[in-house]
C-alpha cells in the first residue's frame, strides 16, 4: 500500500466510490450526536442534518436566496478581476526592475500584516457604502496577499530559462514575454485558487456594511444573529462550499486551457500507461462540456434580455447580481474570445500539418 505517492493512481470509478463514502461516514456521524429526544449536542449548537436539509426551502422562499447568491459571487468575480489586473503589472515592475524593487520591496511585505477589518471604515470614508466600496474591500484584500506572491514567483523562475534566451541574443521584453510571464503567471494561478477560499471571509465582513444590498454574508448575519437559526447558518455555510468547489474546478478546468505545459508531463505519464479512459470518466468529461456550453448558450439568450427584452421588461441578470452584472458580462465575453482563439489555434495548426506532406511531395 502507497500512501501520498500514490494518491494520483486509481480510476475514476474508485475515487468516486471512496469519496462518496467519505460523506456518508460524515453524514452517519453528524446523525450520531444529533439524533434522538436528547443529543449529545443541542440543536442550537448543533443542528440535525434532517434540520439543515428542510432549510433550504426556507431559504429559498422567505430570504431570496437565488438573488443573494448572485450578487455574493458577482462580488467575489469582480474583486477578483480588479485584483489580478492590478496585481500583475505592479508585481512584474517591482519584481523585475531593481529600483523598485529596492523602493518597495519592504512595503510590500508589510502590507500582508494589515487586519482588514481596521481598514475598513477608510474605504467607506473613500468609496461609499455601496456596491464599489465592497469590490474595492474586497481587491485590497485578495492583493495584499498576492503581489508578495508574485514577487516571490518571479524569483522562483529558474536561471536555466533566463541564461538560454539570453545567450540566444532575446531583449528584455522578449525575456518577459517568453520566460517570465508564462512561468510567473502560470504559477500565480495555484495561488489564486488558494485565495478563492480567503476571498469568502472578505465578502461575509464587505456585506455586514449596508447589509440592505443584499449577500450570503448578510443572510448569515440576519438568520444568526437575529432569528437564532443555527439550520439555516449550517445551510448557507454548506452553499459557499459548494460555490468554492465549484469555483475551484473552473479555475482547474481554465488553468488547463491557458497553461498546458504545467501538464505534459502527467500526462504524457497517463497515456504511456496501457489501460484506456474508463466509462465513467469519458461520461463524466462530456456532461462537464455539455453543461459549460449550454450554460454559456443560457447566459448569452439572458444577457440580450438585458439590451433587448424580448421576454418583458424583467431583467434577470440584473435581478440577480445586481451592481456587478457589468463584469460579468465582461468575463462572459473572455470566456468567448479565449475560446474562439482556441479554436482558430488548433484549426491553424491542424491546417499547417495538413500541408507539410503537400510541401514534402511538390519538393
Amino acid at each position: 500500500m502507497k500512501l501520498l505517492g500514490g494518491a494520483e493512481e486509481g480510476t475514476v470509478g474508485q475515487k468516486l466510490f471512496y469519496g462518496v463514502a467519505g460523506i456518508v461516514l460524515v453524514l452517519m456521524v453528524w446523525v450520531f450526536l444529533t439524533a434522538g429526544a436528547n443529543p449529545i449536542l443541542r440543536p442550537v449548537v448543533l443542528p440535525s442534518p434532517l434540520s439543515v436539509l428542510q432549510a433550504f426551502p426556507e431559504l429559498f422562499s422567505e430570504n431570496n436566496l437565488v438573488k443573494n447568491m448572485g450578487f455574493s459571487i458577482g462580488l467575489n468575480l469582480s474583486g477578483y478581476l480588479e485584483a489580478i489586473l492590478i496585481t500583475i503589472p505592479i508585481g512584474f515592475f517591482i519584481g523585475l526592475i531593481k529600483y523598485a524593487r529596492w523602493g518597495f520591496q519592504r512595503q510590500v511585505d508589510a502590507l500582508r500584516y494589515i487586519p482588514l477589518t481596521a481598514v475598513t471604515l477608510l474605504f467607506i470614508v473613500w468609496f461609499g457604502i455601496g456596491t464599489d466600496m465592497k469590490v474595492h474591500f474586497l481587491a485590497f484584500g485578495i492583493i495584499i496577499y498576492m503581489l508578495p506572491v508574485m514577487i516571490q514567483r518571479i524569483d522562483e523562475v529558474d536561471d536555466v530559462y533566463l541564461k538560454t534566451v539570453h545567450t540566444l541574443g532575446a531583449t528584455d521584453w522578449q525575456v518577459l514575454k517568453s520566460v517570465y510571464f508564462p512561468s510567473v503567471v502560470s504559477r500565480l494561478s495555484d495561488d489564486i485558487r488558494v485565495l478563492t477560499a480567503i476571498s469568502w471571509t472578505y465578502i461575509i465582513v464587505a456585506e455586514s456594511i449596508n447589509s440592505n444590498q443584499g449577500g450570503i454574508g448578510t443572510l448569515i448575519y440576519n438568520v444568526g444573529q437575529r432569528q437564532v437559526r443555527s439550520d439555516k447558518i449550517f445551510a448557507l455555510l454548506i452553499i459557499i462550499m459548494l460555490i468554492g468547489i465549484i469555483q475551484d474546478k473552473i479555475f482547474v478546468r481554465l488553468d488547463k486551457q491557458f497553461f498546458p505545459f504545467k501538464y505534459q508531463a502527467k500526462e504524457s505519464i497517463k497515456s504511456s500507461r496501457i489501460d484506456q479512459k474508463g466509462i465513467v470518466s469519458i461520461v463524466l468529461e462530456y456532461i462537464f462540456l455539455a453543461l459549460g456550453w449550454i450554460s454559456l448558450g443560457i447566459y448569452f439568450l439572458l444577457m440580450l434580455q438585458e439590451f433587448i427584452p424580448f421576454m418583458g421588461d424583467f431583467k434577470p441578470l440584473s435581478y440577480v447580481f445586481g451592481d456587478s452584472v457589468n463584469v460579468m458580462h465582461i468575463i462572459f465575453f473572455l470566456i468567448l474570445f479565449f475560446q474562439g482563439w482556441t479554436w482558430y489555434k488548433k484549426r491553424s495548426d491542424q491546417l499547417a500539418l495538413q500541408a507539410i506532406p503537400t510541401k514534402t511531395t511538390g519538393s
